[in-house]
């Protein structure tokens, strides 16, 4: 067997042994307290002007396909909705991805939609009611402005570059990487599988000053900039199932851009597979469900078709009329 598909093999035993990818040798039992079908929300955000033409709003296919290879199914979380819209869909939903985007994390339907949803987990997790958030670049920034109120982002300058990460000394006390396979830990912190793709981030040194963020979240990795400024890569909320990074798990298996710098190695998809793998099964904690079948089948991502953008980018969106 060639060296390659040997220590492909290896990864995926360690990946297994640790939960995160089923043991096909096991016989299946049911567990009361996990939920196997989990419906996951993407928040939309609203269009760029060159996406305008094809509707007001959009979420890009990229997440889509992030969460289903982990075993999810998808519900677009439109923006600039009623109040009861909302709290109707987190009663139904299992959780809710912040995507990457352009958007303000102030004052844009994006970050209104988000604070909504941050209050009613944060509301729900204290009476006992499991309900994940995970935030990718733009929501990874949305998810320091909903714990503190405000804008504390700095201007980077990390726009298509992929880098390994560097892990804090203390980085398994943290939910987000306590199981991970060393395996996975050497790839991430030796190799360029990490895609950044932002122009603002979180300082270190702005964590330790605002009491807000610090008591809040714990800083899991960071990393320079291209001019070799500090950033916050991931994170957690010590005490609710709030997850964020400035990278982009995400595009590593499914942006094919070929003006972009990103890695499509065998490493790189297994540290894609990891982060939505962690995701969705936090979501599995969530017992939330719709009313009725109907209802659920209304809402799911499969009513709409993605535009695709065609050569050279080759890139789909989901767009929406509202």
């Amino acid at each position: 067997m060639p060296c390659r598909y040997l220590l492909l093999f290896s990864a995926l035993l360690e990946i297994s042994s640790a939960g995160l990818i089923p043991d096909t040798s096991l016989k299946y039992v049911k567990h009361t307290e996990t939920n196997y079908v989990p419906i996951i929300g993407i928040m939309s955000q609203e269009s760029p002007d060159e996406l305008k033409k094809y509707g007001p709003t959009y979420i890009p296919a990229s997440y889509v396909g992030y969460l289903e290879q982990a075993g999810a199914r998808v519900a677009p979380v439109k923006v600039n909705q009623t109040d009861d819209y909302y709290i109707s869909l987190f009663k139904s939903l299992n959780g809710v991805l912040f995507p990457g985007g352009e958007v303000s994390i102030l004052d844009s339907g994006y970050a209104k939609a988000g604070q909504i949803f941050f209050k009613l987990a944060i509301e729900a997790y204290d009476r006992g009611d499991y309900f994940p958030l995970w935030g990718t670049c733009l929501g990874f920034e949305l998810l320091t402005a909903l714990a503190t109120g405000k804008n504390v982002l700095k201007d980077c300058s990390d726009m298509d570059i992929s880098i390994p990460l560097h892990f804090e000394q203390d980085f398994r006390k943290g939910r987000l990487y306590r199981e991970i396979p060393e395996s996975l830990v050497q790839i991430l912190a030796t190799e360029n599988v990490t895609a950044n793709f932002h122009f603002s981030c979180l300082d270190p040194e702005t964590y330790e000053n605002t009491p807000e963020l610090k008591k809040f979240y714990r800083v899991l990795s960071k990393n320079n900039d291209k001019k070799g400024s500090p950033f916050v890569s991931s994170m957690e909320a010590y005490r609710y199932p709030f997850y964020g990074t400035q990278f982009h798990p995400e595009k590593n298996n499914f942006i094919w851009d070929p003006s972009y710098k990103l890695e499509h190695t065998m490493h790189s998809a297994l540290v894609s597979q990891y982060f939505a793998n962690f995701f969705v099964d936090e979501c599995r904690k969530s017992k939330h469900r719709f009313p009725s079948p109907e209802l659920e089948a209304k809402v799911m991502i499969d009513n709409y078709k993605p535009v695709f953008m065609g050569s050279p980018t080759f890139l789909e969106y989901y767009m929406f009329d509202v």
